[in-house]
C-alpha cells in the first residue's frame, strides 16, 4: 500500500554550506533524507541567502530566469556572470562580477581590484526594462568604495591631470574630481535596493578597509592606503552630491560598494535575509507547514545577527511553525540556539563516527573530533541527507 500522507508540508530553506554545498544542493540533500524517513510528507525546497554569495542561486531556484552577461572581473579581465530576472525585478549579485572567487588564480589584489563589472550587471538589468534591482553585497574582492561600479554607469572620476581614474581602492587617493554625469539617466528611474547583512560604516575601525581588507589580502600598509583612498572618495562625493552617507549602516559593505549605492545610486538598504525572503515569497511557502528546516555551514554568534537561518527562524515563528537547523559546525550553546527559535539542531561533524547522533543537538559522546570538520566537509552532501533523515525521525512522527 502507498504511504499515508502526513498533514502539513515541510519547507527546507538552508543557506549555502560554504566550501561544501551550495544552498540548492543542501536543500535537495536534506529534503531527500526527510522523504526517506517520512515518505508521505510533501517537502518543498526553497534555498535562501542573506544577500551575499548564493543570492543569485536562491533567486533562480525560486523561479527567476537566468540572464547571462560577460562583464569585467575584479582585475578587469572578462568573466562569465549572470543576473536573475522575474517580472519587473532583477537580482544582481556582486560576487558574480567582483567576488573573491573571480580573482584569476585566486591571487589577491587588495589595492587594484575594482567593482566595474557590478555596474555592468546593473546596466544590463536596466536594459531589460526592470523597475527594481536587488543588489546583493558580499564576498567582494575589492575595496574601491564602489567607484568602479559608478564609472561603469557613466560617472566620471578624474585625477588632477583630468585623466580617468584607474581601478582599485588605492587609486582613490589621487581622485580630484567627480562628475556624476549621466548616472540618473543610466538608471532610468529604476529603484535600487541593497540586500546587506552588515551595518558597517565606510570608514574607521569598523569600516570597509579595517574590517574586511585583511580578508582580501591587504596588509598594514595596504590598509592605510585604502582608508586614505576611501576618505578622499567620501569627501568628494559629499561635495558633488551635498549628502554625506559615509556613516550610514551598510556603507562599508562589499569594500564600500554599499556607500556608492547609497550616495550615488539613491539606493536603500534592507537586511539581506528579509529582502530575499520577500522575493522568494517565503510567507506563502511556509503557510500551513508543519516544519521548516534551515541551516548553514556554521551556526555561531554571527548567525544571531542577521544571517539567513535566524531570518528564516523569525519568519517561521511569525507563522507559528517549528524550525529546525542543520549546521556543518555549531558554536552556540543550547540556550542560545533555542532562544533564536530552533527546536532542534543537527550538526554534520557529529554525524561522523560509529555511534551517530544521540544528544539534543545530534551530538555523540565521542571526544576526539579533531578529524571531523574536514571529513564532514568532504562528506557534506551525504551527511546533510542523513541529517534530514534524523530530523524527520525526531520531529515528524507518523
Amino acid at each position: 500500500m502507498p504511504p499515508t500522507p502526513h498533514q502539513g508540508h515541510v519547507v527546507v530553506a538552508p543557506d549555502k554550506f560554504k566550501g561544501s554545498l551550495e544552498g540548492a544542493e543542501a536543500a535537495a540533500r536534506i529534503a531527500a533524507g526527510i522523504r526517506r524517513a517520512a515518505p508521505g510528507t510533501e517537502v518543498r525546497e526553497l534555498p535562501v541567502a542573506d544577500g551575499g554569495e548564493g543570492t543569485l542561486a536562491a533567486a533562480l531556484a525560486a523561479g527567476f530566469s537566468r540572464v547571462p552577461a560577460e562583464v569585467a572581473g575584479p582585475t578587469g579581465l572578462p568573466v562569465d556572470a549572470a543576473l536573475a530576472v522575474r517580472d519587473d525585478t532583477a537580482v544582481v549579485e556582486l560576487a558574480q562580477a567582483s567576488g573573491l572567487a573571480r580573482l584569476p588564480g585566486g591571487r589577491a589584489a587588495p589595492l587594484t581590484a575594482g567593482s566595474y563589472g557590478v555596474g555592468q550587471l546593473i546596466a544590463k538589468a536596466v536594459s531589460l526594462g526592470v523597475k527594481r534591482i536587488v543588489l546583493g553585497l558580499g564576498g567582494s574582492a575589492c575595496t574601491d568604495g564602489g567607484a568602479g561600479m559608478v564609472q561603469a554607469l557613466g560617472a566620471r572620476l578624474r585625477d588632477a591631470d583630468g585623466a580617468e581614474l584607474q581601478p582599485g581602492g588605492a587609486a582613490l587617493s589621487r581622485l580630484a574630481e567627480i562628475d556624476p554625469g549621466p548616472l540618473a539617466d543610466a538608471l532610468g528611474g529604476v529603484e535600487v535596493v541593497v540586500a546587506c547583512d552588515v551595518d558597517n560604516p565606510l570608514l574607521g575601525p569598523r569600516g570597509a578597509a579595517a574590517v574586511y581588507g585583511p580578508q582580501k589580502g591587504a596588509d598594514g600598509a595596504d590598509l592605510v592606503a585604502l582608508e586614505a583612498g576611501l576618505t578622499r572618495f567620501a569627501d568628494l562625493v559629499a561635495e558633488a552630491t551635498g549628502r554625506d552617507v559615509r556613516e550610514a549602516p551598510g556603507a562599508g559593505a562589499a569594500g564600500g560598494v554599499g556607500f556608492a549605492a547609497l550616495a550615488l545610486l539613491g539606493a536603500t538598504v534592507r537586511p539581506g535575509i528579509e529582502l530575499l525572503l520577500d522575493l522568494l515569497d517565503f510567507d506563502a511557502a511556509v503557510r500551513g507547514a508543519r516544519l521548516v528546516v534551515t541551516g548553514e555551514g556554521c551556526l555561531d554568534a554571527q548567525t544571531l545577527h542577521g544571517k539567513a537561518p535566524a531570518g528564516v527562524a523569525a519568519a517561521a515563528a511569525r507563522a507559528g511553525v517549528r524550525v529546525a537547523a542543520v549546521a556543518g559546525r555549531l558554536e552556540l550553546t543550547e540556550p542560545e540556539w533555542r532562544a533564536a527559535g530552533f527546536t532542534a539542531v543537527i550538526v554534520l561533524t557529529d554525524l561522523v563516527g560509529p555511534t551517530g547522533p544521540t544528544g539534543p543537538t545530534g551530538q555523540t559522546d565521542l571526544t576526539d573530533l579533531t578529524e571531523r570538520p574536514g571529513e564532514s566537509m568532504a562528506r557534506a552532501a551525504e551527511l546533510a541527507e542523513l541529517a534530514g533523515e534524523r530530523l524527520a525521525q525526531r520531529l515528524l512522527p507518523g
